[in-house]
């Protein structure tokens, strides 16, 4: 069994929540906040056998997309001492980010 932890956009979380529950997905929803731009995010912690989880990562990558956004000027990019932004700079966010991970034991009370 493994335990993915699925960080999406906010405005990815109730569509992929629908869908895993649609799919018997067992999904607890957590909000987080942080990234590059610091927007609220949303962190769903998924337990799964190991042959469901192609099937799980197949629906997260159908349903988080990825987007574009308009990053204000001074605003920190790249690596350090890199300097700042003179312009608005048009970056992507979105998508999801997944952490997989070994399940020593599970159980259910």
């Amino acid at each position: 069994m493994k335990l993915v932890l699925a960080v999406i956009q906010d405005a990815d979380a109730s569509g992929l929540m629908r869908t895993l529950s649609q799919h018997a997905f067992d999904v607890t929803k957590l909000a987080s906040t942080g990234g590059f731009l610091r927007e609220g995010n949303t962190t769903l912690m998924i337990g799964v056998d190991d042959e469901r989880l192609p099937e799980l990562k197949k629906l997260i990558q159908h349903t988080c997309r990825t987007r574009t956004r308009l990053v204000a000027a001074n605003v920190p990019v790249g690596e350090q001492n890199e300097g700042v932004a003179a312009d608005p700079v048009e970056v992507p966010v979105g998508g999801a980010v997944l952490f997989v991970m070994q399940v020593a034991e599970f159980v259910k009370m």
